[in-house]
């Protein structure tokens, strides 16, 4: 009896490897992990010095203001289907642009206080010159005795004076605050100016 109970044992201690190595093979084996994505891996695009496409950069910025100014406008008249197309005067808006970079950038301005208000002698070399005049007269006929301030313009050597008066004391301190290039910006009409001249419809060009 106990000569049997031996070889069962031996015979069971034999064939457990067997047994192990029967399940292991039976089992799904996990596969290598891979970083490949629709066929490239990230190592073949950093080689190549790509991005792979789901992480694609879309440049925005169109490098120059007036440009991007330009560029917004014309997206407009062609989104709009009743743009008149033989009026349009993209390069009528160019000008403006450069009379704008002008004054704002190459005029020399000297301000001098008057009585309910502040004169701005403006002038400048070459170019300059006109895009002064330019600039200020429309402001004046546009901005004119808005937020109550009223504007004269005259001519002078080399560019023109911006005198602009207040109806109220207490918006002195706000004119004198706001200086020449300050009073240019009030009202925000420059953008709808800008779409108003492109379309062959400023009353100031």
């Amino acid at each position: 009896m106990s000569r049997y109970i031996l070889a069962l044992t031996a015979a069971i201690v034999c064939s457990a490897p067997v047994l192990a190595e029967t399940e292991n093979q039976t089992q799904p084996q996990p596969q290598p992990q891979t970083t490949q994505h629709h066929g490239h891996s990230a190592a073949q695009h950093a080689a190549h010095g790509t991005k792979p496409s789901s992480a694609k950069a879309v440049p925005r910025e169109p490098g120059q203001s007036a440009f991007a100014a330009i560029q917004e406008i014309v997206a407009i008249l062609e989104a709009d289907p009743e743009t008149d197309w033989s009026r349009v005067d993209i390069e009528a808006l160019r000008n403006h642009l450069a009379d704008m970079d002008n004054v704002t950038l190459r005029a020399d301005v000297k301000t001098l206080p008057v009585e309910d208000g502040y004169r701005f002698t403006v002038t400048g070399d070459g170019d300059v010159t006109n895009s002064i005049r330019r600039m200020l007269t429309a402001h004046a006929a546009t901005m004119n005795g808005t937020h109550g301030f009223r504007y004269e313009v005259a001519e002078v050597p080399g560019g023109a004076i911006l005198s602009v008066y207040v109806s109220k004391p207490s918006d002195l301190q706000k004119l004198s605050g706001l200086g020449f290039i300050g009073v240019m910006t009030l009202g925000a009409h420059h953008q709808e100016h800008h779409l108003a001249l492109a379309s062959g419809q400023s009353p100031h060009h």
